[in-house]
Order: C-alpha cells, then structure tokens, then sequence
C-alpha cells in the first residue's frame, strides 16, 4: 500500500510521484492521460523535475493522444456537477490555485487546479486517482471481509482500467478490479467482490460456480441486472 501521494507541477500537467524499493531507475508512465513517474525512495525532487522536463513533448504527445482517442465527454468538470461514489452524488466544487489531488470535504469532492475549471482535463485526472485510490483501499478492505465467508484465503488484490468488465482472476490466483466499480451502489460492489472470490474456487461460470455466488449474495441475480442495466452509466468521464 502506498502512502500519501506526491505531485509535481510540470507546467501543463500534473504527475503523481511514486516512490518504490523495487527500482533501481525512474520510469514515466501516462495512462488514461495521467501523468506518473515512478522512482526510486531517495531520488530528490530536483531530479524528479529534471525527468519530467525531459520527457515533456513525449508526455504532452501521449496526454493529446488520449484526448484525441477518448469519447465526448457528458462531464464538464464545473461546480456543482454530480459524480457518484458507492452509489450517492457527490457535487463537485473546483478551486483556482495551486493543484492540490481530490479531497472528500463536508460531502464534496473539492480539487484544485492553477487555471480552475479551464483545465477540465486535469480534473479529469484527478478525479481518476482519486477514484482509483479509493478503490484500492475500499477493494482490499471487502475481499478481506468476504474472503472467510466464501471459505478462501484473502488473495492479491490489484486495481486495474477494463473496457467491458468488472473484474477477474488471474489463473494464479490474484483478483483484478475495474476502479470504475466505485461508482455503483455499494452492493453492486459487494457482488463483483463475491463474484470473483467465488472464482478461486471454481474457475468457469458453471451452475456449481453460481451456486457458490448464490450461498452467499441469494439477491446476485439482482444484482447482475442492475449491472447489466446500468453499467454503461458508470462513468466519470
């Protein structure tokens, strides 16, 4: 689990700093138009923005490749503009000043970008981590909560971006889950959670498999509609 998470300012785009033991060198990620550099513990700050000048046109390149290849967005990244967590609406209020990550304020999500709501993109992002960031913790916290109910023991849990499903187990074992998950009722999260807990014990979809899901979630079918029904809505961007 990583701590706090770091920013730097890298005039027209935000990168995440992630400090590692498992690297030796720095390594530049953008994914979903996020910018990310992965370095080792000590690397200075200094160094970090050395990196980041750099590799400035590859990354603005690859941030203008994203936005060209994503969809029109119904989201305008304004105040005031709903975003659902766990199933509840949550307003949106953008802040002009120095970028500060999104936090959860008195029922709000509150960001802070230099040029405010001119900068729609890079709420985008940060709406994104913040997303992924609740994933990770609210995931783990739920697998480790069913996993005895189920009768497995609490596998690795990884958070990932899926184009068409909620979740997956890998064939050793691990489970993988769609951020994107975190905008549906809580139950629903519950249900993916189960779903793929139910998968360590039987790798197919089987009737034996659904009986698994059944023992524990009687309602999954429910569920599963909802899913089906509402899943294209799920979106934050």
């Amino acid at each position: 689990m990583r701590g706090q998470p770091e920013y730097r300012d890298a005039n027209g785009f935000i990168a995440e700093v992630i400090r590692t033991n498992r690297r030796k060198s720095a390594d530049i990620r953008v994914e979903e138009g996020a910018v990310s550099v992965v370095v080792p513990v000590e690397t200075s700050l200094e160094r970090i923005d050395e990196l980041l000048a750099s590799k400035r046109r590859w990354i603005k390149e690859k941030i203008a490749l994203h936005q060209e290849m994503s969809p029109p967005s119904s989201k305008r990244y304004v105040s005031g503009e709903a975003f659902s967590y766990l199933g509840r609406n949550y307003r949106l209020k953008v802040e002009k000043g120095p970028f500060a990550p999104v936090k959860m304020i008195q029922g709000r999500l509150v960001v802070s970008v230099p040029q405010g709501s001119e900068q729609p993109h890079m709420i985008c992002n940060a709406l994104v981590r913040w997303y992924k960031r609740q994933a990770e913790v609210k995931l783990r916290d739920k697998v480790a909560r069913w996993a005895p109910q189920v009768g497995v023991d609490v596998p690795a849990v990884s958070v990932k971006t899926f184009k068409s499903r909620w979740g997956s187990c890998t064939a050793k074992g691990e489970l993988q889950f769609n951020w994107k998950i975190m905008m549906s009722p809580n139950r629903m999260v519950d249900y993916v959670v189960v779903h793929e807990l139910c998968h360590l014990i039987r790798h197919d979809h089987s009737p034996e498999f659904w009986a698994e899901v059944g023992r524990i979630l009687p309602d999954y079918q429910e569920c599963r509609e909802w899913l089906r029904c509402n899943g294209h809505f799920v979106v934050a961007y």
